[in-house]
């Protein structure tokens, strides 16, 4: 049979037997959506209300109660009610007591309270089983079909059974349960839904900080000082040739960066001796965060590829072209093929555009719809093996750039060399540092380390007189 990705199976699986009924407290966008989607999964749905008469807009098949008609027709009961209104639990104390509590309400910010919505339900209800469970899925998902990790429902309580009768129910909805363990989990279940870009924040601020650098730095080299000492006016550099500068910089730095943090744990197993010691948080943070600086460096790339296109269209590109065919004409003088930079230019090109792609293809193969298909091994090799080499291309493309001006005193001003020059710094770094690591004498001590081996910090040798001879 062929494999079948997880991808291509429908969020609502039914089955053609009739499942247990379930509860719902609450009649609100969430609480209809997940009853729907229970309803299509084959589970007999009981909604709560305090006003069950008036209640509308619900599933077809579903049942409109008084809170505590509806307690009584089922064990698991799903609270799509804020916290603020939890008080009117305490009336249904004793029709509560053993049964399945399902909280899936979250906070208006982070920490908002000294403990979780959960744990605060159960210290309302101490003989119902609370458990943390659909808070990080949204209605929308449930109408319309919820893909990859969005799938994902975080699922918590200090009832082991209780925790697994929910999880049987978020599988049977066509969902991905993630246990968490015990409720003191829950505060941080809460806090994901709240969180925005948790991940992308230090590829954003990273980035952010190296345009505004590199912006005012090349200000300063190609505005500033010519009308300084010149008194040209280049303040149309602004719109196309700096930020056509800033670009390529950023995205070379950044993927760098991606590569950066795995050589220097790389060095930090080496010196220790082990792999079983914790890198320091920052590093760790750094390391989960690869992803998302390659995916912010492919965006400046693509940037980079656009602004090049429209040079030629540009009217400062149109009047050097006609102003250089001109005075050609008009001394009838022109300037000599030169082999060399020719050389030069087409291998720039060339390695910009092998950089590239390949740049494209590790973007495309760290989506999750891509890299779900594909092996360890493979995806190993082409975010590792190939990123290097994407870096390498990337380098080797800057360096042919700036060819014969590559250090030129001629080049500075202000003492300050050219801008590409600055993009050269840490992938070279990287470069050489990683090529220092696969050197085999260090290869093969940081494979050993890697495959569990430690290096022991004394060796002891045989006792001498029922002493150890260290």
């Amino acid at each position: 049979m062929d494999k079948m990705s997880t991808d291509a199976l429908p969020l609502a699986m039914s089955s053609p037997e009739k499942r247990e009924t379930v509860c719902i407290f609450g009649t609100g966008d969430f609480g209809r959506s997940l009853g729907f989607k229970m309803i299509q999964c084959d589970y007999d749905v009981v909604f709560g209300s305090r006003n069950p008469q008036t209640s509308s807009l619900l599933a077809s098949g579903a049942k409109v109660l008084s809170y505590a008609e509806a307690a009584q027709r089922s064990d698991i009961i799903v609270l799509t009610i804020h916290r603020e209104h939890y008080s009117f639990l305490t009336e249904l104390t004793e029709l509560l007591n053993g049964k399945i509590l399902v909280d899936v309400s979250n906070n208006l910010r982070v920490n908002e309270h000294p403990e979780s919505n959960a744990e605060y339900l159960a210290q309302l209800m101490p003989k119902a089983h609370v458990v943390k469970a659909f808070n990080t899925i949204s209605a929308w998902a449930l109408q319309s079909g919820a893909l990859d990790a969005s799938r994902q429902v975080c699922v918590c309580g200090n009832d082991s059974k209780a925790k697994q009768r929910v999880m049987d129910v978020v599988r049977n909805l066509g969902l991905t349960p993630l246990d968490q363990g015990s409720l003191l989990a829950a505060k941080e279940i809460e806090n994901y839904p709240l969180q925005l870009f948790p991940m992308w924040r230090m590829p954003f601020y990273l980035s952010a900080v190296l345009c505004v650098f590199l912006f005012f730095y090349c200000v300063i080299r190609d505005v500033i000082y010519p009308y300084v000492y010149e008194k040209e006016d280049n303040t149309f550099r602004l719109a196309a040739s700096i930020p056509n500068r800033v670009f390529p910089i950023t995205a070379l730095t950044l993927l760098a960066l991606v590569y950066l943090p795995g050589v220097i744990a790389a060095i930090l197993q080496l010196c220790r001796g082990t792999k079983y010691r914790r890198f320091p948080g920052w590093l760790d943070h750094w390391m989960l965060c690869r992803k998302q600086l390659g995916l912010v460096a492919l965006g400046f790339a693509c940037l980079h590829v656009l602004y090049t296109l429209v040079i030629p269209i540009r009217y400062y590109g149109r009047w050097r072209s006609r102003n250089a065919t001109i005075t050609q004409l008009m001394t009838k003088k022109e300037n000599p093929f030169s082999a060399s930079s020719a050389w030069l230019s087409d291998s720039y090109l060339s390695l910009g555009i092998l950089g590239f792609f390949l740049f494209v293809l590790l973007g495309i193969t760290s989506l999750p719809s891509v890299s779900n298909t594909v092996t360890w091994r493979e995806f190993r090799f082409v975010q590792s093996k190939l990123g290097f080499v994407t870096l390498i291309l990337c380098t080797a493309h800057t360096l042919v750039y700036g060819g014969k001006r590559f250090l030129s005193p001629s080049a500075l001003r202000w003492y300050l060399p050219s801008a590409y020059i600055l993009a050269l710094v840490i992938p070279c770094t990287v470069l050489v540092i990683k090529f220092i690591l696969l050197l085999p004498c260090i290869d093969k001590t940081l494979t050993r380390i890697r495959q569990g081996w430690e290096r022991d910090t004394a060796v002891v040798k045989p006792a001498v007189n029922g002493k150890p001879d260290m």
